[in-house]
């Protein structure tokens, strides 16, 4: 069971409008992707984007890694994260996952890289649910991300990352309430 719960989902978005800290992770770039796309998607700029990779024109190649590094917060997301109203509140069960367990590559399908970036808040949702890329508020566990997919993630269930492994066990199965936001 221990195993089960650590190893829950594999991966795991990250736009990290509600922590004051700065992380970076990586998109790996797909067929017709253009920088200003994957800036429009990432909510940050191209000439951001441009700066990070060190690119001096808007030509990018297939399967290029791009860094993408949201800065902190302003005051405009501060008062956003405070003060905004959910788009829906949901009651949810939630386990933990770790993505340091065999077999986890700890990259997420969206490019976030969690053994790189161990303190991001991400979770795991079905996207008919909570759409990936949205913020969210979840009880016990703060804000964070809706950053992948599991398999077993159907309905009203969640996985919320812990890096620590002994932590993710000791979260357990419950019962929580989420505030969606919008992307």
């Amino acid at each position: 069971m221990k195993k089960l719960i650590t190893c829950f989902v594999t991966t795991v978005i990250l736009t990290m409008g509600f922590t004051n800290h700065t992380y970076a992770y990586t998109y790996k770039v797909k067929s017709g992707d253009t920088l200003s796309a994957i800036s429009k998607n990432h909510k940050v700029s191209v000439t951001q984007l441009k700066t990070w990779n060190k690119l001096n024109s808007d030509r990018i190649n297939i399967n290029q890694v791009l860094q993408i590094k949201p800065g902190t917060k302003s005051t405009a997301t501060k008062k956003a994260s405070t003060t905004a109203k959910p788009v829906k509140v949901i009651k949810m069960k939630a386990t933990a996952y770790t993505a340091k367990c065999k077999g986890c590559s700890g990259k997420t399908s969206t490019g976030l890289n969690l053994k790189s970036n161990p303190k991001l808040k991400v979770i795991s949702v079905d996207p008919k649910v909570i759409p990936l890329g949205s913020k969210v508020y979840v009880e016990g566990y703060g804000y964070a991300i809706a950053g992948d997919t599991g398999g077993a993630l159907k309905g009203n269930k969640i996985d919320v990352f812990i890096p620590n492994k002994t932590k993710a066990l000791n979260w357990g199965v419950k019962t929580v309430t989420v505030k969606v936001f919008k992307k």
